[in-house]
């Protein structure tokens, strides 16, 4: 690498919303996120699945097939 063209390249912090802190390096000093994998419902496992007017009801529904499926 050429010197004196590139970023520095130092330890940063990650901070989430929750409070949790991530120390990874990168060219930035501070890095500020919403959500992280201690808090974000997919990974603590209190993701909901909104079904809005019974959308997926209305689709098996339409195509249902019988006993076994295909043509």
């Amino acid at each position: 690498m050429k010197k004196g063209i590139h970023p520095p390249y130092e330890l940063t912090t990650i901070t989430c919303a929750c409070g949790n802190r991530v120390e990874i390096r990168s060219t930035k000093k501070n890095i500020k996120v919403e959500v992280c994998a201690r808090c974000h419902p997919f990974y603590t496992g209190k993701e909901k699945v909104v079904d809005t007017a019974g959308r997926v009801e209305r689709f098996r529904k339409k195509y249902a097939t019988g006993s076994g499926g295909g043509k």
